[in-house]
């Protein structure tokens, strides 16, 4: 089996393909790549990203991978992580950047002047651990309980149009979704490669995954 982590220069990438293989037990090739050809052949693709939206977008046009995960997230199990995920929709706010379009929606900014329960002015952008709420039933919850904390760096959030798409979320204060996905296509707003057991586990979930729900 071999697996493609995307290469277009953003995110943390030798992080996630370290973590990936630390819990491969089947012998999958799982390596980096900016080859869109290569990226197609591929059995699974993971799609990382970190920093700011347009400077992404512009990465992945430049390396020309953009028509290779439109036609990825077709057929095959895909995983997209933080502005990896982000990518998926069709425009953030984050400087009225045009997404890949694969779900509709919008990817939009924590609100300014939020607080806690306590009064409490809540910072953007949100960053530490946070609780993950499961809407769904989906494989790559295996292992992992509902509520489990994952580890988060972020100041946009998705906003789906279809609800159906939120398999999981988070409070920021109100819900807000971090899992969005249909079919073969699994995205995270948290770092997988940096919440540590829970993490790691989703990775693996993602490793055993046909793409089926």
């Amino acid at each position: 089996m071999k697996v493609a982590v995307i290469d277009y220069g953003m995110g943390n990438l030798h992080s996630v393909l370290k973590s990936v293989q630390s819990v491969s037990d089947n012998g999958a090739d799982i390596f980096l790549t900016s080859d869109p050809d290569v990226v197609v052949k591929a059995d699974k693709v993971i799609f990382p990203g970190q920093g700011a939206m347009p400077d992404c977008m512009r990465e992945l046009n430049a390396h020309g991978l953009a028509d290779a995960v439109r036609e990825t997230t077709q057929t095959k199990p895909f995983f997209g992580i933080c502005v990896g995920a982000q990518l998926l929709l069709e425009h953030s706010e984050e400087g009225n950047t045009p997404g890949l379009g694969i779900f509709k929606g919008e990817v939009k900014r924590f609100a300014a002047n939020m607080t806690d329960a306590r009064g409490e002015r809540l910072k953007v952008p949100h960053m530490g651990w946070n609780r993950v709420f499961q809407n769904v039933a989906h494989p790559l919850f295996a292992g992992i309980e509902d509520g489990e904390r994952f580890y988060f760096v972020h100041s946009y959030h998705f906003a789906p149009d279809d609800h159906q798409l939120t398999l999981a979320q988070s409070e920021y204060p109100d819900r807000f979704s971090c899992i969005v996905g249909r079919g073969n296509i699994f995205a995270t707003q948290f770092h997988t490669e940096k919440s540590h057991r829970a993490g790691l586990q989703m990775m693996k979930n993602f490793l055993a995954w046909d793409g089926t729900v």
